[in-house]
């Protein structure tokens, strides 16, 4: 089976994909020692809370809210930038990929550039078509 040169971008793509959502759920993960202040003021980890409790019940569940909308939110673009290379790799979901690739660019320097890039290549109708799975590219080329 002869594999063009669109195929052998997206193969790249989506093993890039792949990193950029590992990097991502690994940076997404940073808030975590917030989190575990924020526990920690809410359970009494810091000594015993005053008589007035109400100002430290609310930083504490700042210290612990704000972090794990963070986190989770992290997680979900991650997994959302690993689903999106899988797609690249199986040739379905053109519109999630595209999606995904430009929420990527917001994402200085390595999402940036591979949005980018992941961009460049699914505008091009030879692309396009191998998603729909009408031809393969290597049939375009001729």
């Amino acid at each position: 089976m002869d594999i063009s040169q669109d195929e052998q971008y997206l193969n790249i793509l989506s093993i890039f994909h792949y990193v950029v959502g590992g990097i991502t759920a690994l940076f997404a993960c940073f808030p975590v020692f917030h989190l575990a202040m924020g526990i920690s003021i809410l359970t009494g980890g810091f000594g015993p809370m005053p008589d007035d409790k109400f100002p430290f019940q609310i930083f504490g569940l700042m210290f612990v809210m704000i972090p794990a909308c963070i986190i989770l939110t992290g997680w979900v673009l991650a997994g959302s930038i690993v689903a999106a290379g899988y797609f690249l790799s199986t040739r379905q979901n053109y519109t999630f990929c595209l999606v995904v690739a430009g929420v990527e660019c917001i994402f200085m320097p390595f999402g940036t550039v591979l949005g980018i890039f992941t961009i460049i290549l699914l505008v091009k109708p030879a692309v396009k078509a191998l998603f729909e799975g009408t031809t393969s590219s290597a049939e375009l080329a001729t």
